[in-house]
C-alpha cells in the first residue's frame, strides 16, 4: 500500500476517535486537514514508498511504548508538583546536553517529544553531532534521563540498537 494512503488513513483514524464528531462539518474538516498534511509530510512516517511488515512492527512497538510514557508522565507529574507544592521551591533549572546514539529522524523526533511531553523537561535543539539540548527543572528529572531507558526504548521501537 502507498505511504501517503496510509499516513492519511492512520491521520483521519485519529482525527475521528479524537474529535468524537461524525457530522458532515467535522469530517470534511478532518479530511482536508489531514490531506494537506498528508501532502505536506508524508514523508515523515514511512521513507520508502510500500509499507513493509517492519512498519508494521514499528506500528505494534510503539503502541507497547505509549503505556510505559504514560507512567514516566505520570512519574514526572508527581515530582513537578512535589517541586511547586515544597515549602522550599526545591527548584534548580538547568540545561543538559545529551548525546544520544539514535540514528533515524523518526526515533529523533519521538524521542524528542517523549522528553517533551514528560513534565519537568523541554527539548530546545537537537544539533548535528545528534546532541539533544534539553532544559530540566531538577536533577532528579536530568538523571532520569540520563539513565538511557528512553532513548533505549525509542531506539527497540524502530530497530535500532544502542550499545553503552
Amino acid at each position: 500500500m502507498n505511504r501517503k494512503v496510509v499516513t492519511f488513513l492512520i491521520l483521519f483514524g485519529l482525527w475521528c476517535i479524537f474529535s468524537g464528531m461524525f457530522d458532515i462539518f467535522h469530517l470534511t474538516l478532518g479530511i482536508i486537514s489531514c490531506l494537506i498534511i498528508t501532502l505536506v509530510s508524508g514523508d515523515l512516517m514511512f521513507n520508502e514508498e510500500k509499507i513493509t511488515k517492519s512498519h508494521i512492527v514499528y506500528g505494534i512497538r510503539f503502541i507497547k511504548y505509549i503505556p510505559w510514557l504514560i507512567y514516566q508522565i505520570i512519574l514526572a507529574n508527581i515530582h513537578v508538583a512535589y517541586l511547586v507544592l515544597h515549602p522550599k521551591m526545591p527548584i534548580e533549572p538547568f540545561v543538559l546536553e545529551y548525546k544520544a546514539k539514535l540514528k533515524k529522524d523518526i526515533s529523533k523526533v519521538v524521542f524528542a517529544n517523549s522528553i517533551i511531553l514528560t513534565p519537568g523537561t523541554i527539548t530546545m535543539d537537537i544539533t548535528k553531532d545528534n546532541v539533544f539540548v534539553v532544559h530540566c527543572i531538577s536533577r532528579k528529572v536530568a538523571e532520569d534521563l540520563l539513565t538511557g531507558e528512553m532513548e533505549k526504548r525509542v531506539a527497540y521501537i524502530f530497530g535500532e540498537t544502542i550499545k553503552n
